[in-house]
């Protein structure tokens, strides 16, 4: 078989695998709200953003890539690149530092952040270029796109790859933290890392009424933006785990010791949310007391709150008596 029908061929097997993607999200009911992105994510083909990955074996990472010369290596490649899975898809030292997220969940997350036509959005954590693309897509390539990322090897891939695809938003090297006030002002921000507080840059890039959507303490908050010093919003109900924000607001690793507490509180996923929200506020003893006490929320019934300086989440109400500051 030549080269050439083996590259029509595979070409043949991601169309046929990008459309089972899009029956699986279909079945999730991610985007029953908004259907316009099912059309985005029929037509954004993921293997051009994933020219490699990498996926865990026994002992560390193997790597898939495009152009590998075994054409069976080449066909697993190309249906991984259409799983419904979050892709590895830059190592440092062993550890993760960029990857492609899981399509069900950016679904999820782009019928949450409300786009609307003619909407200015920008994208915290570029990585492979593929949802800066999907919002290229639903947008149009006439500047209503940012995304920015603090590396330049990251942005000058993401760049290659939006290219390949056909889109061209703007992709800027930078701290995320502080937002692209170039670009400015936003009607969306959408954030693809974690963080552990909200960047007052955000704030101060969106208009009012802008709507903020951003992954905090394995969780994701939809915040509305009142001014340039005021938002507010509840968490959503999906758990979300994603590569920390690297530039000046981070997620800072850590571990808490659980020990004395009940297993059926250490292993719950929720509970484990609580404690990431609040830590540095409440001890886990404390923590489980209110879980307990509160009937173990869920995550809808959090929120944040940013006012001035101050920033603090809270759980039914940010007046209420349970709040937790957080990082400024």
């Amino acid at each position: 078989m030549s080269a050439h029908a083996l590259d029509r061929d595979l070409e043949d097997l991601a169309a046929s695998a990008r459309a089972a993607l899009v029956r699986e999200i279909d079945m999730s009911g991610a985007w029953d709200d908004d259907p316009v992105w099912r059309e985005a994510f029929a037509a954004v083909p993921r293997h051009l953003f994933v020219p490699y990955y990498y996926v865990g074996v026994a002992g560390g990472y193997e790597r898939r890539w495009g152009q590998n010369p075994d054409p069976g290596e080449r066909e697993r490649w190309v249906r991984g690149a259409y799983a419904d899975t979050p892709l590895a898809t830059r190592l440092r030292d062993g550890d993760l530092v960029s990857s492609s997220s899981q399509p069900s969940l950016m679904a999820m997350m782009l019928v949450a952040l409300e786009v609307k036509d003619g909407n200015r959005v920008l994208e915290i954590g570029a990585g492979t270029g593929y949802n800066a693309a999907l919002l290229a897509h639903r947008l149009g390539d006439d500047g209503l796109v940012t995304t920015v990322d603090l590396e330049p090897e990251i942005t000058e891939s993401a760049r290659q790859h939006l290219a390949a695809a056909g889109h061209h938003p703007a992709v800027v090297t930078g701290d995320g933290a502080r937002g692209v006030p170039e670009r400015a002002p936003f009607d969306r921000i959408i954030a693809t890392c974690t963080l552990t507080s909200i960047p007052r840059a955000w704030l101060a890039q969106c208009r009012p009424g802008a709507r903020i959507l951003t992954p905090l303490a394995t969780g994701l908050v939809a915040l509305a933006v009142w001014d340039a010093g005021h938002a507010e919003g509840s968490f959503l109900h999906t758990p979300a785990y994603f590569v920390p924000l690297r530039g000046g607001t981070r997620a800072e690793p850590g571990s808490t010791n659980l020990g004395g507490l009940p297993r059926r509180a250490r292993d719950h996923e929720l509970f484990r949310f609580l404690l990431a929200l609040t830590r540095g506020s409440l001890d886990p003893q404390e923590a489980y007391a209110l879980w307990e006490r509160e009937g173990q929320p869920q995550r809808e019934r959090y929120g944040i709150t940013v006012s001035g300086e101050h920033a603090w989440a809270w759980l039914d109400d940010p007046e209420g008596p349970y709040a937790w500051a957080l990082p400024g």
